[in-house]
């Protein structure tokens, strides 16, 4: 997508969604854009099917906002120690290595909250989320997912992977 298409998406997105980040305007967005290596950053989150938009958490972040687990980070596991330790019919790649190369940060339990208080996400798709460290060390790793009128968190082993998950991520602005 040429930079003048990307700005404009993210123009058009952030006007249409306003409650997700109050009085901000989008020139001081754009003027953050300028910058190319958060502007690079966004291309990778659009690119791959995130639908990146402004949102406020304990900070300002472009955040991915697609209604489902972006398309283009889905069936993968959560980190590579257990990409590494599955041996029979591994997936392509980990959240958190992905997440690495493309510049952005995996959403926490808080940071997912917050998401779904501005609309209902992963409705049919589950999104990996950062991981306690305490809880990675017993072979586990967290994600979320939006049913029965709810955020739940739930628990999986770090290898498995499925069709249906992915995982959303951030980058402070």
């Amino acid at each position: 997508m040429k930079p003048d298409a990307l700005l404009s998406t993210l123009q058009q997105r952030f006007e249409r969604n306003k409650h997700r980040h109050p009085n901000i305007s989008w020139e001081e967005i754009a003027a953050i854009l300028q910058k190319d290596t958060i502007l690079q950053i966004v291309k990778n989150m659009e690119a791959t099917g995130g639908e990146p938009d402004v949102v406020v958490f304990d900070g300002l972040f472009y955040v991915d906002c697609s209604k489902e687990s972006p398309k283009g980070r889905r069936s993968i596991c959560y980190d590579r120690a257990a990409l590494e330790g599955r041996k029979k019919y591994p997936p392509k790649n980990d959240a958190m290595s992905l997440a690495t190369e493309m510049g952005i940060e995996l959403l926490t339990e808080e940071d997912y909250q917050i998401l779904q208080s501005f609309g209902d996400f992963d409705t049919k798709t589950s999104s990996w989320l950062l991981t306690p460290e305490a809880v990675r060390e017993l072979g586990g790793a967290i994600f979320g997912d939006f049913r029965f009128g709810r955020v739940f968190i739930y628990h999986n082993g770090a290898e498995s992977y499925y069709a249906a998950r992915g995982f959303r991520g951030k980058v402070k602005l």
